[in-house]
């Protein structure tokens, strides 16, 4: 069928067609950054065709080269048949309108913190001025690490993660924003390197898919590093060392700020007298928690 689109189709908007009709008959999975078979696939012919990602009207009747089209059918054949994401075979994701190289080392940039981080945090950081060294834990592509640089620049940031070929590539997208100065690179589980450090603002989006979860996860999740995703039966065990261990580096007044899915059930069963802050985030109040080293000494 691919081979007969480079034959037949025409015009980009022939190619459009063709995408999205093969990406509903292939029932894609689409949580990276699209929402639908439209915009993922309008994503992936502009990236393809090297023009702008948000401009898809202006060349809908554009004529598409030969090799133009090989190149098309070759990346819509890749999502459809090995179900990678969008992603991985662009090489690029963007958040919040920063764009980050990624590739199958890294889960795909996708935080509900990253708009919170973009807004200083406002209301529940009410002095950002002070926030002078902050922490992204478990930093992946170093996404969050970036935009804690750009949000809050007087602050020094310390971005950690596990795999060394994370932080590879969090390296490559330190030095394409130029913060080398700025965003030190630290290889630790968790906590575990950190030595005496202390901060004003720790944000973290750790591990936290059960094991339920994981066994039913569509095929696109499964490109993903598992050691990204996997946290144990109920999908708290990064989240409790977190927890244990963030009142040892926050500095009086510090703010945690944690991703854990759709986990706040079983947290809440876990840490009964804990006090947490819940804001609504994209119309969803349970996936991000915040909380002061005040409240966790006194809940924990």
């Amino acid at each position: 069928m691919f081979d007969a689109a480079v034959r037949e189709l025409h015009s980009v908007r022939d190619w459009l067609r063709f995408a999205v009709s093969r990406f509903n008959e292939a029932g894609l999975f689409f949580g990276h950054g699209s929402t639908d078979a439209y915009d993922e696939a309008a994503y992936l012919i502009l990236h393809t065709l090297r023009l702008p990602i948000d401009r898809l009207d202006p060349f809908l009747d554009a004529r598409v080269l030969p090799e133009e089209a090989v190149r098309l059918a070759d990346i819509l054949r890749r999502r459809t048949e090995q179900r990678l994401p969008a992603a991985y075979l662009t090489g690029e994701a963007w958040l919040q309108g920063y764009r980050f190289r990624i590739d199958t080392r890294v889960i795909v940039p996708r935080s509900f913190l990253a708009p919170m981080i973009l807004e200083q945090f406002h209301p529940w950081l009410a002095e950002p001025e002070r926030v002078r060294h902050a922490l992204d834990l478990c930093t992946g592509s170093g996404c969050l690490a970036i935009l804690l640089a750009e949000a809050f620049p007087d602050a020094m940031v310390d971005a950690a993660d596990l795999s060394d070929d994370a932080l590879a590539v969090a390296r490559a997208n330190v030095e394409d924003y130029g913060l080398e100065s700025r965003v030190r690179l630290i290889r630790s589980d968790l906590f575990g390197h950190l030595g005496g450090q202390r901060y004003d603002l720790i944000v973290t989006n750790p591990p936290y898919v059960d094991a339920e979860a994981m066994a039913a996860l569509p095929p696109e999740y499964r490109h993903e590093p598992e050691l990204a995703l996997a946290s144990g039966p109920d999908g708290l065990d990064a989240v409790r060392t977190i927890l244990r261990e963030a009142p040892k580096h926050l500095n009086p007044g510090g703010l945690l700020a944690v991703e854990l899915g759709h986990n706040r059930a079983a947290l809440e069963a876990a840490f009964p007298n804990l006090e947490l802050m819940w804001p609504e985030v994209e119309w969803d109040a349970d996936t991000v928690f915040l909380a002061h080293r005040e409240q966790l000494l006194t809940g924990l």
